[in-house]
């Protein structure tokens, strides 16, 4: 069990730039509570960031142990899974494209300021925890169920860039000349 001294110890002990990834992922996040326009560009550089960020901590907390496959396994299926069922879903109601501008408008949400959250606090929880448990990192079961975890959000965040860019081509495809 934690105590206040721990934590006070682990929050200590974060480096300096944890503290502005996480300043800078909640400016983001925040900026996507607004109705906003965003280009091409913008609807697909945050997931792909994203994308890599979740990667990037599978690969840090198992890429270097027997679990290493696993874990790669366990993400790109929960990301395929949540993926798919994301681009199913229907957009957010407001949700337009002009085609002439090449850019969205987007009602305001708070799920992907939810999401880039999910992504920062799970490799910060799991950082802490694998250095208070090195061991973990070779437990097949703990590397499922953390990559799974990156795989949802990063699948999450594809999905929702598949919608948008489907709206892209459909609206591009209506007003174009055949």
């Amino acid at each position: 069990m934690l105590t206040d001294s721990m934590l006070f110890q682990i929050v200590r002990h974060t480096p300096t730039w944890v503290f502005a990834v996480f300043l800078l992922l909640a400016w983001r996040g925040a900026r996507q509570l607004l109705t906003r326009e965003v280009g091409l560009a913008g609807i697909t550089v945050l997931p792909l960031a994203m994308t890599g960020f979740a990667l990037y901590g599978v690969a840090s907390a198992f890429g270097q142990s027997q679990a290493g496959l696993l874990a790669l396994a366990a993400w790109a299926a929960a990301a395929a899974a949540s993926g798919f069922w994301m681009q199913a879903r229907p957009l957010p109601a407001g949700t337009q494209y002009d085609p002439a501008l090449r850019a969205f408008l987007m009602p305001g949400s708070p799920w992907p300021l939810l999401r880039m959250m999910g992504i920062f606090l799970t490799k910060y929880v799991v950082g802490v925890t694998l250095v208070l448990h090195p061991g973990l990192a070779h437990d097949g079961a703990f590397a499922l169920g953390v990559s799974a975890l990156y795989g949802l959000f990063s699948g999450l965040f594809a999905g929702g860039t598949l919608r948008l860019w489907r709206l892209a081509v459909r609206t591009d495809r209506a007003v174009s000349p055949a």
